[in-house]
């Protein structure tokens, strides 16, 4: 008889040896799982961020993904619908001219969630607004940003939007009432004599609409009329957690400007205007906000109008010249009246009468292409006192050439002194207009918009194995 030591020896070591394999092998199993299911997370979340909105990126330079997909569906169900399908797809794999194998891992995808979203609209605008400034940092912009700041102090130094001129003027008037009318009683009305003075007419002219005067009848001025509640200013929006976590929020006076230039650089001005656009005068809308193009333009030139007409008041009343001319014409009404108490307001008023149809020239020459600097000096005057005398309405034209500021300078001047917030949501309010001219984006809406977001996914095996992966990926 033969004895069986090695063979129960041998069937002891195989059976430690086979163990030790098969949980090797499993160990292997489970580590690759968990590789490959990583893998395919990060596949599937750069697969969503790929479907980013080509007409925004195009447009506008900006890098986002509409989770409607053109639709009217402005869920976040539908990207997590994508991200499931893009790992699943590469779990399966889908190439059918592959010879059937075995598959050792055989994972799905069993959920797919899309959260903490970072919308557009976010923080009033700021998600937005921080890829247009990185957009911008690109560009050689610094001298451009000094000189604005410069301008912008001395608009604010010479209180071009604060000074009550108004109630200057009607302080003057008062004065003139006031010496004047007391003369007159106790005359027949045949008896009265007429206080001839060239101010009392143009201030007529106040209250009229400011774009006819420097622009005559207006025939080819846009038409254009928003429904406001349609856009992103106006409505209620679809909110998210704000700029992605770890990135740095535009701030500052560097950031503010840097903004104005990409808006500049993005959208249109009068005299400027964009074939795509659909308002075309984009600035304007976002510094006036008003519902046509008329409007913006109209508000722009009022308060361009104002802005001269304190400039020239401060530098006709420095102008020795200029006074002593007023102060003739003032002496000459009072002599006709024997009114000596009136010469000194009506030259005061003839005064802020000359310096508004200045004021109007010079709006005018803006809008014609021509350049007017914030500080006139002799040279720079145009209109006489005889302009005063005649005027009847028509703003007189000047060349327009020039030196100083052009209309686009007196705009990014105004852009600068704008809220940052409210630039922020008229802004993305053209984006909204603009992209819905485009085929297939008739419902667009920036704030179903992203550019970070958060996945939570739950991938399975069958072989009895699970695992939840979170990650968070954006456009940095």
């Amino acid at each position: 008889m033969k004895k069986g030591y090695l063979t129960v020896y041998l069937s002891l070591s195989l059976s430690l040896i086979l163990s030790f394999i098969l949980t090797f092998i499993e160990g292997a199993r489970i580590s690759v799982i968990r590789m490959e299911a990583e893998c395919v997370a990060d596949i599937g979340m750069n697969s969503v961020l790929a479907e980013f909105h080509r007409e925004l990126l195009e447009q506008y330079d900006l890098l986002f993904v509409d989770m409607s997909y053109g639709t009217r569906s402005y869920r976040a169900e539908n990207p997590a619908e994508h991200l499931r399908a893009y790992m699943q797809g590469n779990f399966i794999g889908s190439d059918k001219n592959i010879r059937p194998r075995k598959d050792w891992l055989a994972l799905s995808v069993d959920k797919a969630a899309v959260k903490e979203l970072s919308i557009a609209s976010d923080e009033g605008g700021n998600v937005m607004k921080r890829q247009a400034v990185e957009y911008m940092r690109q560009a050689s912009v610094e001298g451009l940003l000094a000189g604005i700041i410069g301008q912008a102090k001395e608009v604010q130094d010479l209180e071009l939007d604060t000074r009550d001129i108004d109630g200057e003027r009607d302080n003057i008037q008062s004065q003139i009432n006031a010496a004047y009318w007391p003369s007159k009683e106790g005359k027949e009305e045949s008896e009265e004599e007429v206080l001839d003075n060239p101010a009392d007419k143009i201030n007529e002219f106040r209250g009229s609409f400011a774009l006819h005067k420097v622009l005559g009848n207006g025939s080819y001025i846009s038409g254009t009329v928003i429904q406001a509640e349609d856009y992103v200013s106006h409505r209620e929006k679809i909110t998210g957690i704000g700029i992605r976590p770890g990135l740095p929020a535009p701030k500052g006076l560097t950031d503010d400007l840097l903004f104005d230039c990409y808006l500049f650089d993005k959208c249109g001005w009068y005299g400027n205007e964009l074939e795509k656009s659909f308002m075309k005068y984009q600035i304007e809308y976002i510094i006036a906000g008003k519902n046509s193009d008329k409007e913006n333009l109209g508000s722009i030139v009022k308060r361009l109008i104002r802005w001269r007409e304190v400039a020239n008041v401060v530098y006709i009343f420095s102008d020795t010249a200029k006074c002593a001319e007023a102060e003739t014409l003032a002496y000459t009404l009072a002599a006709v009246l024997q009114i000596p108490a009136l010469a000194e307001p009506v030259k005061y008023s003839i005064l802020f009468a000359w310096a508004y149809v200045e004021s109007l020239t010079d709006v005018k020459c803006l809008l014609n292409g021509g350049k007017i600097p914030l500080m006139k000096t002799a040279d720079d005057w145009k209109t006489s006192i005889w302009n005063i005398i005649s005027f009847s309405g028509n703003v007189p034209d000047r060349e327009s050439a020039g030196h100083g500021l052009d209309y686009q300078d007196y705009l990014r001047i105004m852009l600068y002194l704008e809220k940052s917030q409210i630039k922020n949501m008229r802004a993305m309010d053209i984006m909204e207009m603009d992209i819905r001219m485009t085929k297939g984006n008739s419902n667009f809406r920036i704030d179903a918009c992203f550019d970070s977001y958060l996945s939570d996914i739950w991938i399975s095996s069958i072989f009895g194995y699970c695992c939840n992966i979170q990650k968070r990926y954006g456009y940095d």
